[in-house]
Parts: C-alpha cells; structure tokens; sequence
C-alpha cells in the first residue's frame, strides 16, 4: 500500500464514518478498485480498517471533548461523590448520558464478541452482500425521516430509548448498513430531532470504536512492518482531521436539513455497484 492509498482511504475513512452512507461499504469499494484486499487473508484488511477507526475516534473525543468532560464528571459526582444518588432516574442529566452510552454500547460487544470470526470473514468483504445492506438500510432511514416527529431532543432521551438505539447498533455489524445510519434511523423513529439522533449516536460509537481499534490494533501487529506503519500513521492522521470536519458538517447541516440526501445516495450508490458487478451498467 502506498502513502497515496493511505490519504484516500483515511478520507474515506473520516467522512462515510460519521455521515449515515456506511463507512465499511465505501471502504470495501475503494479497497476492491485498489486491489488492497487479500482474499485469502481478509482479517488483515479488517485489522487495517480498525486500526485507522483509532482515527475517527481521535475526531469524536476530540469534538465533543468538553461534552464528555460534564458527562464524567457528573457520573463521578452522581454516583461516587459524598452526596451520591442511587436512583439513576434522579441523577442530573450529564450523568444520566453516561449511563444511556454505556448501558447502549452493551447489546453491540455482546454480539460483536459473539460472531467476532464472522465479522473478520470474507462474507463480511462480498461487495453483493454490502450493496443490498446500502440500499435496504438507506430505504429504512428513508421511512425514519418520512415518519419522524421530531419533537425531542437529548434531554428527552430516557434509559429504554438508549437500549433501543444500542440494539440498532448491531445491525451495522452488517457491511454497508451504517453504524452512524443505523443509530440515527432508530433516533428518527423514537422520535428525537435530526441533530440530536445524529449527537447521540456519535457518543454511542466511542466505547465500541475504541475496544474494536485497540483489539485489531494489538492483533494486527504481527501484519507490521516499517512500512505499514508509516502507512496505518498516514491514514489514521487523515481519518482524524477529516472525521472532525465531517462530524461539524452534519450536525450544521441535519439543523435545517433532512437526511434524504443521504438516503438517495446510498441506494444508487447500491444499484450503481450491483449494476456494475452484474454487468447490467
């Protein structure tokens, strides 16, 4: 892999990962074009996109960096302070958001631990797989977006809408379904705002990002050599700038916009490849 094919794949990387139009669908594209995609090692190219999610990660600590600095503190404070308060549905509201990630990160290690293999397969790497989970998710937010209230926003957020927005996470371990889609099509649905179901689902990807970057990161070691990691240090450094850029572009954007933008491109993007691979374009 060349330092080229770093910088495009980690602004590839950085922008498909926050935006709902599936980072891994994008990725595998741009992999398969490139010929950087051994099919008979495939948990290496897996390790790789991992590693470089480090990036993405680096974007969203980053962003919401004084966010998360009240949420600790008042979980810190809430439950292990002098004054501690037992009852979760009494604690204040920073607090609370602690609980809602952490409780919502629970259903996606549990699933992710358990097809952990699956996902590091080649069946996770079929562009035909990943092109039909582009389309049939894209359509779903879609329907989110035509049925939305809109009527909530964060501090509405309760216990139960957390678990259930958690539960929609694990369908983007399905390549081309969209992490960020996914959680955002579930807001939609619980009928939180635009801005606030894309908020939460960025928060709600740290622990899972984070254990998946530094668990393929410390197995992808035996894949390194100096050349790799000045290629994985390229990438992740670009995933990062750009992931940062592409976070504050969506939520300026999802404030007086809705996401059927996203929706449109994901499913001819969809056709466009299935198209492509049946030779029917």
């Amino acid at each position: 892999m060349t330092i080229i094919n770093a910088i495009i794949i980690g602004l590839v990387q950085g922008i498909s990962e926050f935006l709902p139009i599936s980072s891994t669908a994008h990725l595998t594209y741009i992999g398969t074009l490139l010929g950087m995609i051994d099919k008979n090692h495939p948990e290496q190219w897996t390790s790789f996109i991992a590693v470089i999610q480090l990036g993405t990660l680096i974007a969203v600590l980053y962003y919401f960096r004084t966010d998360l600095d009240k949420i600790i503190r008042a979980f810190l404070h809430d439950n292990f302070g002098i004054n501690k308060i037992k009852k979760i549905k009494m604690q204040s509201s920073d607090s609370k958001m602690f609980w809602y990630i952490f409780l919502g990160s629970v259903p996606i290690f549990t699933i992710g631990f358990i097809f952990k293999k699956l996902i590091e397969s080649s069946i996770t790497k079929d562009i035909i797989s990943i092109s039909w989970m582009a389309i049939i998710f894209g359509l779903l937010l879609g329907f989110s977006e035509k049925s939305a209230k809109l009527k909530r926003d964060l501090s509405k957020l309760s216990l139960w809408d957390s678990v259930i927005i958690g539960i929609s996470q694990c369908f983007a371990l399905f390549p081309g379904a969209s992490r960020s889609g996914t959680t955002m099509t579930a807001g939609l649905f619980l009928g939180l705002n635009r801005e606030s179901s894309a908020r939460f689902s960025f928060l709600l990807g740290i622990p899972s990002v984070f254990a998946a970057a530094i668990l393929e990161f410390y197995q992808s070691i035996k894949f390194m050599n100096t050349n790799t990691y000045i290629v994985y240090s390229v990438a992740t450094a670009v995933a990062a700038i750009s992931g940062f850029f592409a976070i504050k572009y969506l939520l300026f954007y999802l404030k007086n916009h809705s996401n059927y933008i996203f929706v449109i491109y994901r499913v001819l993007l969809g056709i466009i490849a299935l198209g492509l691979i049946y030779k029917i374009i």
